[in-house]
């Protein structure tokens, strides 16, 4: 498993993406666009207040970018269906109390992007519209994860599933994908529109394959590795190359972003992994341990294995017997699973603040640095 481990920063490809390792970037030409040239010349610059270069807050630098976030997505809801009852489960989530990591770096990317070509500090409406489309996408996953695992709480509150029934959450999800789907068409770039819809498939599949494992101890932590793309790095990914692509960058620069996205989202999901295990309910906003007594076995557990190999029958049986998930808990504590989760979740935020080195020095591209040194250190 230590092999996989190590290969695990390759980059996993999607369909629509090219595998290059991240290593090869260099500054990227400016493309020969001059239709998005001459956007960027022509349209009013945005300047959402800024930090001094030695302290770079990603919230504070895009305050003025992310305020509206959410009013805007609940807008597009309310526009959508006359329904009360669907509009209040649909907007359940939206309520400003998440943290708007995946509008966050989508707005960095695609600030740090602009600044990059052309010197100019501003933001496209498009961009903007992907930075909405990628939380409502991943609020509709987490709306369908809530029915499908029988969660209880959320966010600090109770789960969507708790305050109304499962039909009636699981149709609102779709809802809120759909109308996902129509700020994409709006877009009005079939490229792009490729690239996020791609999310949508890696995400059904990554639920799928969280529902099998796998008898070898290689093959399961490739097989994590896989569905953790699915399931939660594409998402950045694909967002941060949709932003790139409608800043007319060509397919260096977008791949340079995708890295940057995919090195995050893998990041981002071990350290989640990580704080299952240490964690308290309060900080957390939802119980711990939880994927364990949902029957999965997370990269703390698969690193376990190498010194506790009697938890192999217990991920087979996905902790089912009594007991179960309490031993995997205390062993997970005795080993090193916790450490080498945290270390190959460094490898990959520092592989994306290296991508994001190259990048033209801005405040936004800083912001990406301080990301994903954000999502490293990140208490829940």
């Amino acid at each position: 498993m230590n092999e996989v481990a190590n290969q695990s920063n390759l980059p996993i490809s999607s369909s629509n993406t090219t595998e290059t390792t991240a290593n090869c970037w260099h500054p990227c030409r400016r493309p020969d666009s001059a239709s998005t040239a001459r956007t960027f010349a022509t349209m009013r610059t945005q300047q959402p207040g800024s930090l001094p270069e030695y302290q770079v807050d990603p919230y504070l630098l895009l305050e003025d970018d992310l305020k509206d976030v959410y009013t805007h997505i609940r807008q597009s809801l309310r526009k959508n269906t006359y329904q009360e009852e669907l509009y209040e489960i649909a907007t359940y989530y939206f309520d400003g109390q998440g943290k708007a990591i995946r509008p966050m770096v989508a707005l960095l990317m695609a600030r740090a992007i602009n600044y990059h070509m052309y010197k100019k500090n501003s933001l496209l409406s498009s961009q903007r519209e992907v930075s909405m489309i990628s939380e409502m996408i991943h609020t509709a996953s987490l709306v369908h994860d809530d029915v499908i695992d029988q969660s209880d709480f959320r966010r600090g509150k109770p789960s969507v599933n708790v305050v109304w029934n499962h039909k009636k959450v699981a149709m609102a999800g779709d809802f809120i994908l759909s109308v996902a789907s129509m700020h994409i068409a709006r877009l009005k770039n079939d490229d792009v529109s490729l690239v996020l819809s791609q999310v949508v498939t890696d995400l059904v599949q990554g639920e799928f394959m969280q529902l099998g494992s796998k008898e070898t101890e290689n093959e399961r932590f490739a097989h994590y590795l896989t569905k953790t793309y699915r399931k939660t790095a594409s998402l950045k990914a694909n967002a941060m190359k949709a932003v790139a692509m409608l800043a007319g960058a060509d397919e260096e620069l977008s791949e340079l972003a995708y890295q940057y996205g995919r090195n995050l989202g893998l990041g981002f999901q071990l350290v989640d992994d990580l704080l299952d295990f240490i964690s308290s309910t309060e900080t957390m906003g939802k119980p711990t341990a939880a994927d364990l007594k949902l029957g999965l076995a997370t990269a703390p557990v698969l690193f376990a294995c190498e010194k506790y190999p009697e938890l192999n029958p217990m991920i087979m049986r996905r902790f089912q017997n009594p007991g179960d998930v309490e031993k995997a808990f205390e062993l997970v504590h005795k080993s090193k699973g916790l450490e080498q989760t945290r270390f190959l979740a460094k490898q990959h935020c520092t592989e994306a603040m290296k991508l994001a080195n190259h990048l033209s020095e801005s405040p936004y591209q800083k912001g990406l640095v301080v990301a994903a040194d954000y999502v490293l250190n990140r208490m829940k």
